[in-house]
């Protein structure tokens, strides 16, 4: 049988994978400008960097909740995020993803990029992971919700699920410990529709996420910014939602093509 390691199936995460940028070896000038100086104007008073907005957290919740409101849906997923060369030249990609999702335990991911082709399949008894390009297959046994397929696959295989997120906010287990700040930035139109637009920072990590405003607040546009890089690369995601998909339950399931092969899915532990 042949061995091959579960990768993970979309680069979601460009901005932390990118090359890390030359450190410069002095204050760049606008620093040096920034020193203390004694006939210098005393400088105006700045926001509190890590005030937290309750609101901007209930925002999240709520999201949240809705999200977990949601039995079926399919989401179509856009990704376009930099890698960071090491004199610090910037290069962008893109990736693309759809989802259909039938709750609590049905999931189909299609992931495509220039680089990888990537199928899942879970029919809430097992969970399949295809390669059309190479046309290799891995199959386990898995009986949890989907937020427990997220967290599975990803500590025991190294597998991450487009936006998985989404299957956590409105759980215990959302994001929201360690924000250092949140704010509400406004509003916005994404994709014809009004979104209210919020900004976080956790760590080394500034994201910005615009949630339709009105009585469906769905996420619509995602931003990260990689602050431990001097080059402060970003990716950026816009989903498109459909409420109402007419999939059946044969869209969960993998039936391999006669050319495929079998794969075994390796644990991280034995890499």
């Amino acid at each position: 049988m042949v061995r091959i390691l579960a990768l993970s199936l979309l680069a979601m995460s460009l901005v932390a994978c990118s090359s890390p940028a030359p450190k410069a070896s002095a204050p760049p000038p606008a620093a040096k400008a920034a020193a203390p100086a004694s006939a210098a104007a005393p400088a105006p008073a700045q926001p509190d960097a890590n005030a937290v907005d309750p609101a901007a957290i209930q925002a999240l919740k709520t999201m949240g909740t809705y999200l977990q409101s949601l039995k079926r849906f399919h989401v179509s997923i856009e990704l376009s995020g930099e890698r960071v060369l090491t004199d610090g030249q910037k290069l962008q990609h893109t990736a693309s993803s759809e989802l259909d999702v039938d709750r609590p335990n049905k999931l189909r991911a299609q992931m495509r990029s220039a680089r990888s082709q990537r199928d899942l399949f879970y029919d809430g008894k097992t969970v399949t992971l295809y390669t059309p390009a190479q046309k290799y297959y891995s199959k386990a046994e898995f009986s949890d919700n989907l937020a427990g397929l997220v967290n599975r696959l990803e500590e025991r295989y190294g597998v991450e699920i487009p936006t998985a997120d989404l299957f956590l906010f409105g759980t215990p287990a959302a994001p929201l410990n360690n924000i250092e700040s949140a704010m509400n930035a406004g509003q916005d139109i994404i994709n014809g529709e009004l979104c209210d637009h919020y900004a976080f920072r956790q760590g080394q990590f500034d994201w910005q996420i615009w949630i339709a405003a009105g009585s469906k607040p769905l996420p619509r546009k995602l931003v990260i910014t990689n602050r431990g890089d001097e080059a402060r690369p970003q990716s950026v995601t816009l989903l498109k939602w459909n409420l109402n998909p007419a999939f059946k339950d044969s869209t969960f399931s993998f039936t391999p093509p006669k050319d495929a092969k079998m794969a075994e899915f390796v644990p991280l532990k034995t890499r």
